[in-house]
């Protein structure tokens, strides 16, 4: 994975607004070649899911971005994504290679046990959250903080890419990227008025670089 910004799309929380997901992943993606892009469908129906990960991939595609799908593999492969996420209560890592053969695979971890236990797996890449207070997630994980954030970089080694989540912005992403993650995954910092969206993840994207 390339450094800089991970963007993820949380319909849930577009629709609340209500702002079409579509519409919004193109000014995200206009911000040039970032380093990954993440559908997140919580309320989503596997049809609905599928029909609009089939939507995003190809503009994933022309902008050069790796398009990640959450939780799903049977989707994430049916649309053919370039990888999906697992949480700590989805797959195992090894059943969803079987599921979704070819696909890259990252995972969630929440403390320094299970982010250990990320790094004994093939995982291609292991997200640490949240690394800061947020307001996205109802059910988020306590607080894990820069200090953990950097002694969890130096652990990996280099060995995996490590991701940050969890309330990052702008004013903070310089220090996601010194503690040494490969990138910053965001949601809510995204979430700014249209006309500000594209130059927000370009914002994002170099202070996370």
């Amino acid at each position: 994975m390339n450094p800089g910004l991970y963007a993820i799309i949380d319909v849930d929380s577009l629709l609340r607004a209500p702002r079409p997901p579509l519409g919004f992943t193109r000014r995200v993606l206009d911000a040039g070649p970032i380093a990954a892009l993440q559908l997140r469908a919580k309320s989503l129906g596997a049809r609905d899911l599928l029909a609009l990960a089939a939507a995003l991939r190809p503009l994933c595609a022309a902008a050069g971005v790796p398009f990640f799908l959450n939780d799903r593999p049977d989707v994430a492969w049916l649309a053919a994504a370039d990888g999906v996420h697992l949480g700590q209560d989805d797959l195992p890592i090894a059943a969803a290679r079987r599921v979704a053969p070819g696909l890259q695979v990252g995972v969630s971890s929440h403390t320094p046990a299970e982010f250990a236990a990320a790094l004994e797996t093939d995982a291609d890449y292991v997200a640490v959250g949240p690394v800061f207070a947020t307001a996205t997630k109802s059910d988020a994980a306590p607080v894990v903080g820069l200090r953990t954030l950097r002694s969890l970089c130096a652990a990996a080694g280099g060995s995996r890419a490590v991701v940050a989540i969890g309330g990052i912005t702008l004013a903070n992403a310089p220090e996601i990227r010194a503690a040494g993650a490969r990138a910053g995954a965001v949601i809510g910092a995204l979430l700014v008025d249209d006309a500000d969206v594209t130059a927000t993840a370009r914002a994002l994207h170099r202070a996370l670089s």
